[in-house]
């Protein structure tokens, strides 16, 4: 861009904030050198700014609540166990499904992996925090590992997309790039960032400004991944691969199954289901376990946070089982032609935001000097990917296994950290290797006296591991990877 183009570009931008109120972000511009005005100008340039007075009006000068409607009800599921009464369905027509969708090349993967290791103690990309309990390698590997397996044995091309954010994209695409791509096709990995929103002061609606040469900006949430995937060109991408289908996974749960046939045969095949968007659910361990929850409002699936439904309904039991048991693992698929519904919306991409108060350090507009706030000074907005349940004219919910499909890491120590998750690993390799007929140790409490991990390159499920040539048992303290098939 040459200097008059890129004055004429601030005069008009000005101008644009000026409409709306903002005119202060561009405050500091007569201060700063050719190339930080510039990046000024381009990075206010890449706010909504038309949409901001509708944003303060709703999130900033109001604050939405949830209040539970009176038609309120648990959502309806499929039971882990096609045969159970009331929740029943055919596990081999949805296996046969899922595999010939598989082998069309209609089926993608898409993992979320914004995230830093910052809670976990590790400077980096999540995706890139080691989780294997035996191998140790990196939870992006550990989800490669799915699409090489379903790839292996359905003879089909599975793209992959992998959302970053605007602070871990470049290391993200070079760890990448270092790992060759863990074994994948580069033309076949799309990687793009999360995009952001602005972040606003809390009594008056004016975006702050981050430094004098940038507004302070959020990352728009798990949901901005759905405009993320169509602003960045992955949904046309898809759309000419022949793409009809999107598993979803978060990139801190390495058990997500990434690539599940019988899941995405249900999606796609089964009269409860549009083929927009499905999750599956995990039967909630207690009143209190701070999960959200897929309820049925108005005929259709939605969620409903855990801190929105009263304590009375928490704890209502029908039997022996909590009435609202359908708790959120983050598990979806989603149709692609849903995803561009969603971003073609005559008011902008469709999905609600939600809001919350932080502390957001912020340039004194009189002093220019950095402010530390000691108290809520901003409002930042996000969306949810559940959301988008319902918009759906039929999901579908299927039940699945905590110990099969959860175990992720997202503290540094506890529960949902790396101890935890290959705890889960191990138990899970212990299962499948007694149904194999495998001796496992296990300590007086019942926990396998071992650790224990199966890449799905070696079998993606307990049947697949069955077939496999497995020794008599496992020694007490042993570290046994099963990696091949």
């Amino acid at each position: 861009m040459n200097q008059q183009s890129a004055v004429v570009n601030e005069a008009e931008i000005r101008e644009r904030l000026d409409a709306v109120g903002q005119g202060h972000l561009l405050r500091f511009a007569a201060e700063l050198s050719g190339d930080s005005r510039a990046a000024l100008v381009e990075r206010v340039g890449a706010l909504d700014i038309e949409r901001l007075p509708r944003l303060i009006e709703a999130y900033v000068r109001n604050k939405p609540s949830f209040a539970p409607p009176t038609d309120l009800a648990p959502a309806p599921y499929l039971a882990l166990d096609p045969a159970t009464p009331g929740h029943s369905w055919d596990l081999d027509a949805a296996r046969s499904a899922g595999e010939a969708l598989l082998s069309a090349g209609k089926v993608a993967a898409f993992t979320v992996a914004g995230g830093q290791g910052t809670r976990l103690g590790f400077d980096g990309p999540k995706g890139m925090h080691r989780a294997g309990a035996v191998t140790g390698k990196p939870l992006f590997a550990c989800l490669a590992d799915w699409i090489i397996a379903a790839q292996d044995r359905f003879d089909g091309v599975i793209p992959w997309c992998v959302m970053t954010s605007p602070i871990n994209h470049d290391q993200t695409v070079a760890f990448f790039e270092e790992q060759r791509y863990f074994g994948l096709d580069p033309d076949d990995v799309l990687l793009f960032p999360q995009g952001v929103m602005p972040t606003m002061d809390k009594d008056t609606g004016a975006v702050l400004l981050a430094s004098k040469e940038a507004p302070a900006v959020n990352p728009d949430g798990h949901g901005g991944s759905l405009r993320a995937l169509w602003t960045s060109g992955a949904i046309e991408n898809l759309q000419r691969r022949g793409v009809e289908h999107i598993s979803f996974v978060q990139v801190d749960n390495p058990l997500a199954r990434m690539i599940d046939p019988v899941f995405i045969g249900l999606h796609a095949a089964h009269p409860d289901s549009s083929g927009e968007m499905s999750s599956k659910m995990l039967e909630k361990t207690e009143p209190s376990e701070k999960v959200g929850l897929f309820c049925e409002i108005g005929g259709r699936v939605s969620m409903v946070e855990y801190s929105d439904l009263p304590e009375e309904l928490q704890a209502q039991r029908e039997g022996d089982r909590l009435l609202f048991n359908a708790g959120n693992p983050a598990l979806h698929m989603i149709g692609v032609d849903f995803i561009a519904k969603l971003n073609q919306s005559d008011e902008g991409f469709a999905l609600p935001y939600h809001r919350a108060e932080k502390k957001t350090p912020y340039i004194d507009l009189e002093s220019g000097e950095l402010i530390e706030p000691s108290e809520t000074n901003s409002v930042k907005l996000e969306t949810f990917v559940f959301d988008a349940l319902a918009l759906c004219e039929r999901s579908l919910i299927l039940e699945t296994d905590r110990i099969d499909e959860f175990a992720p890491i997202k503290n540094a120590s506890g529960s949902d950290s790396l101890e935890s998750c290959a705890r889960i690993q191990t138990e899970r390799a212990a299962r499948w290797l007694e149904a194999a007929g495998v001796v496992v140790p296990r300590t007086e409490s019942g926990d396998a006296d071992c650790t224990l991990e199966i890449s799905p390159i070696a079998a993606m499920t307990a049947e697949e591991f069955g077939e496999l040539a497995l020794p008599d048992r496992i020694d007490a303290g042993a570290s046994v990877v099963f990696e091949t098939p």
